[in-house]
C-alpha cells in the first residue's frame, strides 16, 4: 500500500516561486514513473508534469520553462520546483503515478495560491 503526502504549497505573489514535495511510503519507489497533477476550483484534475524511473521528464505546455520536476529515490520523494508563478497556476497540487500507470490512493494535496 503506497501512501503519498504532498507539502510545500502556500500563498505567493505572481512571479514568485514554490517548491512542492511528495513523500511516498509503503513500497519500492524507484521503479515508478511519477507525476504531478493539479485541480483548480470548479475544474477537473489535470496533468502537470511527469518523471520516469530513469529521470526523463515531460510537461504540459502551460508550465514548460517554468516548472521542473525531479526525484530523489533514496528519499522516496518527488519534487516540483515552480518559478514565475501565475494566477492561473492556483490549484491544489497532487502527486501520483504517471498517466497510463495504475494510480495509487490520492493524497490530500497541497494548496498553491498565486495572488497579489
Amino acid at each position: 500500500q503506497v501512501q503519498l503526502v504532498e507539502s510545500g504549497g502556500g500563498l505567493v505573489q505572481p512571479g514568485g516561486s514554490l517548491r512542492l514535495s511528495c513523500a511516498a511510503s509503503g513500497r519500492i519507489f524507484g521503479v515508478d514513473d511519477m507525476a504531478w497533477y493539479r485541480q483548480a476550483p470548479g475544474k477537473e484534475r489535470e496533468f502537470v508534469a511527469l518523471i520516469t524511473s530513469g529521470g526523463s521528464t515531460h510537461y504540459v505546455d502551460s508550465v514548460k520553462g517554468r516548472f521542473t520536476i525531479s526525484r530523489d529515490n533514496a528519499k522516496k520523494t518527488v519534487y516540483l520546483q515552480m518559478n514565475s508563478l501565475k494566477p492561473e497556476d492556483t490549484a491544489v497540487y497532487y502527486c501520483n503515478a504517471a498517466p497510463g500507470r495504475a494510480p495509487f490512493a490520492w493524497g490530500q494535496g497541497t494548496q498553491v495560491t498565486v495572488s497579489s
